[in-house]
This record gives C-alpha cells, structure tokens and sequence, in this order.
C-alpha cells in the first residue's frame, strides 16, 4: 500500500462496498424490513448447487486481501519483503516495518472473509454473531494500525491518516455495537455513512500523496496547506451524506416504480388454465353471467 496502486486499491474495494451497502440500507429502509441481511435457511434448505453455498461478499473479501498481501510482498516485481529482520546486521532491526503494517491489515480482512466462508458455507446454521464480531475485529486491527502509522511520516502525512483514523473508528463502533445490537436502522445508515467518507477520503489521500492537481507536492511547513486539510476532511464528511441521500432517491424512485407496476392488477395478461375441463369453464363462465346480470 505504500504506493498509489497500493492505495487506490484499498480506496476503491472501500468504495465498492460502501457503494453496496448504501443500495442495501436504502432498500431496506424502504421496505421496511426487519433484517438488513436476512439470515440464511439452515444449509440442508439451500440445496447442493455451489453458488448458493459460497458467499460472495466473504469471496471478494478474501480475493482483496490476498491480493494486498502479495503486492506487499512482491511488488514491483523482483522485490521480497517477506523478511521481518535482518539477520545480517548485528543489531537485529526489523525491516519493512510499513509493509507489515498494511499485511496485518489486510491479514485481518482476510480473517473476517475466512469466517464468512466458514458460516455461511460449512455450518448448519450461519452465525451472523461471529461474523459481526470477525469484522469489528478487522476494523479495530485497522484502528489500531492507522493510529500508531507514523513512523518516518511528515507531519502533513501523519494528520491524514489520523483523520483517516476518526470515520474508521465510527464504523469500528458501530459494528462493536451490531454484535450485542443488531437490526437497528440508526446504526445502518450511520455505518454507511462512515464507510462512504473513508473510502473517499482514501481517494483523496492517494491523490494527494503521490498526484496533486496542481502538480506541486503538499507542504507541511505551510500553515495553508494543514487548514486546506481539515477543510476538505470536513467537506468530504458532507459529500458522504450527500452520495447517501442521491443514492437512497434513487433507489426511493426505482422501489416506487417496481412497485406500482406489481401492485396493477391487469399490467399483464394472463393466459386461461388448461387444466379446467370444459364442463368447469361452463360453469365459470355461467357465473361470470350472473355477476354480469346482477351488477
């Protein structure tokens, strides 16, 4: 992640997710539903076909973090950072610090897909606790990592991924809180919330670490630049909030839409049945007569 590869990966699988999740809370909201994941039917109820077995979303978080993980590792190619000391040295250092940095991260990412797989694939019955509990334990890994990431960090460096840390940190809390206090909708639309400013604010932290627009790097010696960076911060919690209200209108029109159209009831032809004998269509069409005749 040490690059801007590295970076917008991890921005734009955010992005992804949050995006995902948005459509999902909207559309629970307008439905009103109870879950916003309804659990899954014992395994024996879902049959033998693999794709009802296999959850995407811990598939895509499983692919991701593996992926991260080896581009720590090994790239560019012909790089190996798979070493943790340096052996050779008399003093033992660690080596690669900001690379484990990022594997554990993405370590336990990969630990929160894992345990998806597992619950929902191999049990019986899914346990949506330990699942809950698998990504909280992720984002606080995250937390915790982005907190202390500060060695051989500007100062400008340093501030953007505190405030990166501060939306983590929500969504940390939420999804502590989903375990014991699950389904409330308060804590759906806050998480999503979240999620969409982290993943944008990732986004513009990549841009302004490796391609400013202006085409000159960010300098923490100039107290415009520290102001600008709270001020964008500040700016991207409400286009979050805003990307969540265009969402959910959208998805408000496109639910009204569908079901107005279901809810007609002769939008669509439909064809007689034929297995009434024709002495049953008689007696149908007699009393169509008489409804007829009476009305």
């Amino acid at each position: 992640m040490g690059s801007f590869e590295g970076h917008m990966l991890g921005a734009m699988c955010l992005l992804i997710f949050s995006l995902y999740y948005s459509v999902m809370v909207s559309l629970a909201l307008l439905r009103g539903q109870r879950f916003l994941k309804p659990p899954l039917p014992p395994r024996k109820k879902r049959g033998h076909k693999w794709w009802r077995l296999v959850p995407v979303e811990g598939m895509v978080k499983l692919a991701v973090s593996l992926t991260g993980i080896i581009a720590e590792f090994f790239y560019p190619p012909g790089v190996n950072r798979m070493m943790i000391v340096d052996w050779e040295d008399p003093r033992r250092p660690f080596v690669f610090y900001d690379n484990w940095y990022h594997i554990t991260m993405y370590g336990f990412f990969m630990l929160s897909g894992v345990v998806d797989i597992v619950s929902q694939a191999c049990q019986a019955l899914q346990n949506v606790k330990v699942e809950r509990a698998a990504e909280a334990l992720a984002f606080c890994a995250l937390v915790l990592l982005m907190a202390c990431h500060q060695e051989n960090k500007g100062i400008l460096e340093a501030r953007m991924h505190l405030l990166f840390v501060v939306p983590a940190f929500l969504v940390t809390l939420v999804l502590i809180t989903e375990v014991w206090v699950p389904d409330q909708p308060t804590l759906w639309v806050l998480k999503t919330w979240m999620g969409l400013v982290l993943s944008n604010w990732m986004l513009q932290l990549s841009v302004m670490m490796y391609i400013p627009p202006s085409g000159q790097p960010w300098r923490a010696e100039n107290p415009g630049d520290l102001a600008f960076l709270h001020i964008f911060f500040c700016w991207h919690l409400g286009f979050g909030a805003v990307m969540l209200a265009a969402i959910y209108g959208l998805c408000s029109l496109w639910h009204h839409r569908f079901s107005s159209q279901k809810e007609v009831p002769h939008a669509k032809y439909q064809l007689c049945p034929r297995s009434y004998s024709s002495e049953e269509l008689e007696k149908l069409g007699t009393e169509a007569m008489l409804q007829e005749g009476g009305a």
